[in-house]
């Protein structure tokens, strides 16, 4: 599996729509870039760790923060592994005592966990051939 690592480049959100978009971008390389159809709370969070806005009480990404926090787990990237009938898919690839653990995730919730982990995103070059990643 060849993987390109990506960057969150914009976040598109429409007040009067379900549906929200994120778009990554090719770090480096050729600069392919394509967008993740994603729900309005998800990208309220993302767009909420991108500008460091506190809320009082933990949300649900806080929630898995705190639990791998608490568990000594490590979030070391967030991979866009899939492409099945145009629904993406991610895993989340962990550090726990010096294993690796994956964990299949929604990429809206591994992309907002690794907006506030500062993690690396990557996605597999075999997604991006399919989505025809384009360059800008």
């Amino acid at each position: 599996m060849a993987l390109v690592e990506m960057a969150l480049s914009r976040i598109l959100i429409r007040e009067n729509s379900d549906q929200q978009v994120i778009f990554l971008k090719e770090k480096g390389g050729e600069g392919r870039t394509f967008p993740i159809i994603i729900g309005v709370f998800e990208a309220v969070e993302i767009n909420r760790k991108i500008t460091e806005v506190e809320t009082p009480r933990p949300m649900t990404h806080d929630l898995v923060r705190n639990v791998l926090h608490g568990l000594g787990a490590e979030l070391v990237r967030v991979v866009v592994d899939e492409l099945k009938e145009s629904t993406f898919y991610a895993k989340l690839h962990l550090r726990h005592e010096g294993e690796e653990v994956v964990i299949d995730s929604r990429p809206s919730d591994a992309i907002a966990i690794a907006v506030a982990e500062k993690a690396p995103i990557f996605v597999d070059e075999t997604v991006l051939d399919e989505v025809g990643g384009q360059t800008e």
